[in-house]
């Protein structure tokens, strides 16, 4: 294999299962299938038909890249715990990748990605201050103080609503999630990057009982 890292990115994240290989700057493969459920079943088997796409093996890879939300939480786990045991099984590195730091990948200046998080929610970040924020939950109502200035640039969920409030444009993404986290795991590669470990803004829909337990007998 050539001395340019070989990274293979995947995300479940939302309803999608995502890959993508990339080979220094070169995407060699990249697919994303709609998917609402499923995905724990899917992953593995897309990314091999990524290797196999692209003529090399799961011991040819350099690091694994991985989106680790914020969004649908089984899918997220599927994603993180697939990564982490490859890369233990393969003594590789594996990178965690936001994906709300994916949809602004490629875009200059001040960029404001947000995500629908279901009943009226959003996952939110501003990215490319000085002091980049961290992602937060909110609603469009309770959004946090936008920057006005600096022509900011809005990606996706809610983005027209969230520009009219901040004088901003719109824009899509620039390059599909999958290869965005590959991209972004590739500047990371020489980083201290800790193990993938989801990324989760809201609390679990679940509930413990509330119920006494029942006493266990020795």
């Amino acid at each position: 294999m050539p001395n340019d890292p070989l990274i293979l990115a995947f995300d479940t994240s939302a309803a999608h299962c995502a890959a993508a290989l990339l080979l220094g700057d070169q995407v060699l493969a990249s697919v994303e299938e709609p998917m609402a459920k499923g995905q724990g079943e899917r992953l593995l088997g897309l990314c091999a038909e990524v290797l196999e796409q692209a003529g090399v093996a799961y011991g040819d890879l350099t690091a694994i890249g991985v989106g680790i939300g914020p969004g649908n939480f089984t899918g997220i786990r599927i994603s993180v715990s697939a990564a982490r045991g490859l890369a233990l099984g393969l003594a590789i590195p594996a990178i965690g990748i936001s994906r709300l730091e994916a949809l602004a990948y490629g875009t200059d200046g001040l960029v404001i990605t947000s995500i629908d998080a279901r009943q009226d929610n959003m996952f939110f970040q501003v990215i490319g201050t000085l002091d980049d924020r961290p992602p937060i939950m909110c609603t469009l109502d309770d959004l946090p103080m936008v920057p006005s200035r600096g022509d900011p640039i809005c990606i996706g969920f809610q983005a027209e609503m969230i520009a009219a409030l901040c004088n901003g444009s719109v824009r899509a993404p620039r390059m599909p999630l999958a290869e965005a986290t590959a991209r972004l795991a590739a500047e990371r590669l020489h980083l201290e990057n800790p193990r993938p470990a989801p990324l989760y803004l809201r609390p679990a829909d679940a509930a413990p009982a509330r119920d006494t337990p029942p006493n266990i007998l020795p």
